[in-house]
């Protein structure tokens, strides 16, 4: 049975650890599964099972102390890597994947095999993506539209596509294992779901909403994910709708909550494979999605989900002023909430979509290039 080492900055909230983290669970029947953190606070993931290693070197501020670090842990990684004599090393992410490919393939290709994860449309601006191109033995893009750009932009030839997993009968278990508080009782409910970040464009879904709920009294908005969201809560303020919003936090457990709703929407202005709407639809949610850089469209493929234009990335808290996307799409919403036939439509298509992103694939090809 293969050593398989995962490197991953922390197991805190985030979509790359949170992969990560899956990963090791449900490879554990086919190889020797281990995980080397940067940082081991606020451990949100169960990897019960799995050894964990804590190279104890979390972010640090300053440019210096950055690049001070890259080599540490590099140095720390490659001990391990030897130590535990590893035979595939996979990282997820820019920092881990600096870590991995820092770690004995800067100036050899000896070694574990190295398996680099581009999880999001933001790690194409890394300056160091042209040298992991380089130095990989496979560079894992969680779309295919990513993979595409990364190719042709550093004639890549190890890039291959490896969308997110999931357990679709597990996410509808831990569906109904509590009943959540909310601030409110009945209604429709929209939902959307990711930490406080500018690129998940949460102003577009605050005023989205507020156009709907302008024509929709009983609509509500929940919103899950960490951050104090504070002047998203002074927009909702602004805008008149703060008694129909709620921002529910971190949940370790968000099933609940996004079973309440009706409908999904995202407005991110770019993605990588955004697990959080596949999530979503395995519950029957409704998905609006902005076609952003990447993953919305592979996942909608044409008729799964509702695709709406990319809005603007600069935060506009303004609640004077909407974009004409913002407007449409809020249009486009309000109507969809008011067919019964075409919620239930895309509800179904939803289930069904996501049904593809199964586990099984996932290992599947994991399997199959482990022994390339």
């Amino acid at each position: 049975m293969k050593k398989l080492l995962l490197i991953v900055p922390s197991l805190h909230q985030g979509g790359a650890e949170k992969v990560c983290a899956a990963t090791a669970v449900i490879l554990k029947p086919w190889f020797e599964v281990q995980i080397a953190i940067f940082d081991s606070a606020n451990i949100d993931f169960d990897v019960e099972g799995v050894p964990v290693h804590d190279l104890g070197l979390p972010s640090r501020p300053g440019k210096l102390a950055k690049v001070l670090n890259v080599f540490r842990r590099a140095n720390r990684l490659n001990r391990l890597k030897k130590k535990e004599r590893i035979d595939i090393a996979y990282s997820f992410g820019p920092t881990a994947n600096l870590a991995n490919v820092f770690a004995g393939r800067l100036f050899s290709r000896k070694g574990p095999v190295c398996w680099l994860g581009v999880m999001s449309y933001m790690d194409m601006d890394s300056s160091w993506l042209g040298l992991f191109c380089k130095r990989c033995d496979r560079l894992l893009c969680c779309s295919e539209a990513l993979r595409q750009m990364i190719e042709k932009k550093y004639a890549c030839g190890r890039t291959c596509t490896l969308p997110g997993f999931f357990d679709i009968a597990q996410i509808r278990k831990r569906a109904d294992e509590e009943e959540p508080t909310l601030p409110w009782q009945g209604g429709r409910i929209i939902c959307s779901m990711g930490r406080e970040d500018v690129v998940k464009g949460f102003w577009h879904l605050l005023k989205i909403f507020s156009l709907v709920h302008e024509k929709l009294p009983d609509t509500r908005l929940l919103i899950i994910g960490k951050g104090e969201f504070t002047p998203y809560r002074k927009l909702a303020d602004n805008l008149g709708i703060a008694d129909a919003v709620c921002f529910a936090g971190l949940q370790k457990n968000p099933y609940p909550y996004l079973k309440k709703g009706s409908l999904y929407l995202l407005t991110s202005y770019w993605e990588g494979f955004p697990n959080a709407l596949v999530e979503a639809m395995a519950l029957g949610l409704v998905p609006v999605a902005t076609d952003c850089m990447t993953g919305p469209a592979e996942i909608f493929d044409g008729k799964y989900g509702v695709l709406v234009p990319n809005m603007g990335k600069d935060p506009d808290m303004d609640a004077s002023h909407m974009e004409e996307e913002e407007i449409n799409t809020a249009a486009l919403v309000t109507a969809l909430l008011q067919n019964e036939e075409e919620m239930a439509r895309y509800s179904r298509l939803a289930v069904e979509r996501a049904g593809v992103f199964s586990k099984e694939e996932y290992i599947r090809k994991i399997r199959e290039w482990s022994v390339d």
